[in-house]
């Protein structure tokens, strides 16, 4: 063969590798958003109705983008739905409104178990010894592009989006954060600065919320979130947009570093006050 037209036929190769996903993504996300998935949203999602609507249009946009990107799979013979996909996708979605770069881009798989499932993994005990021990879980974040999810508690985590406790919310902050190589609770950020100011705000709250942990105190977050910088990133992200203005008041500075880098305010959104909530 013609050596040029073997480097043509290469060239026409790559090219069309290129452009085949970015076309195929592109006419996935100007298709019209199904009339059945804005009823699962109102129907699943207890802010969606109460979102500005630039903000809807925005997310019915991101989820598009998400569904086509996104390999979803049931475990445990549970059957994945279009109810289970949106919903996901429009909670993991909300992590990105009025934000710019890729969607998840070291995400490829999310597993839905029907609950909570049973993960083995190595402990050590007070004394050294090592022995692998089963808990259940309602959500894992993996860096090797996976999220595991107990769909019964996706579900109740959607419908009531004022307690401060969201398994999607949770698991797709670690997604964020390991974006930056690492799960540390600091994720890629601006600049120099920014990163002072994050470590700043959490390092001191995260202290904080360890003290209230241990002495048994009540606290807006969950204790959980003392465990360790990346579970207090995920928590204080739950609280931001189930709890804000509770958080604005008693974690100010918390609160507007992390307004500032998810450059939303879920205060401005007009569901039911935290107030009316009862929470413990």
């Amino acid at each position: 063969m013609n050596p040029w037209l073997f480097l043509g036929l290469v060239i026409v190769v790559i090219v069309l590798a290129l452009w085949i996903p970015r076309f195929r993504l592109k006419r996935a996300i100007e298709a019209p958003f199904p009339g059945r998935w804005v009823e699962l949203l109102e129907r699943n999602i207890q802010v969606y109705r109460d979102l500005p609507m630039p903000l809807r249009l925005q997310l019915r946009r991101l989820i598009k983008q998400f569904l086509h990107k996104k390999h979803f799979s049931g475990s445990a013979g549970l059957e994945i739905t279009d109810e289970m996909r949106v919903t996901i996708a429009a909670q993991a979605c909300m992590l990105h409104l009025n934000r710019r770069g890729d969607l998840y881009p070291k995400l490829k798989y999310i597993l839905v178990y029907p609950s909570a499932f049973v993960v083995s993994r190595p402990e050590a005990d007070a004394s050294g010894v090592v022995s692998k021990r089963n808990r259940g879980l309602l959500g894992e974040s993996w860096q090797n592009g996976k999220v595991i999810l107990a769909w019964d508690n996706v579900l109740h985590g959607a419908r009531n989006f004022v307690d401060g406790s969201n398994v999607v919310l949770h698991e797709f902050a670690h997604q964020l954060d390991s974006e930056s190589g690492t799960a540390d609770g600091a994720p890629l950020l601006a600049g120099t600065s920014c990163y002072r100011s994050w470590a700043a705000a959490l390092s001191g709250e995260f202290e904080e919320l360890q003290k209230d942990t241990h002495f048994g105190r009540r606290s807006l977050m969950d204790h959980y979130g003392a465990t360790n910088p990346a579970e207090f990133f995920a928590v204080a992200t739950e609280t931001f947009f189930e709890k804000p203005r509770k958080m604005a008041k008693h974690h100010t500075e918390l609160f507007a570093v992390l307004k500032n880098y998810y450059r939303i305010d879920p205060r401005d959104w007009k569901y039911a006050k935290e107030e009316d909530v009862h929470t413990c």
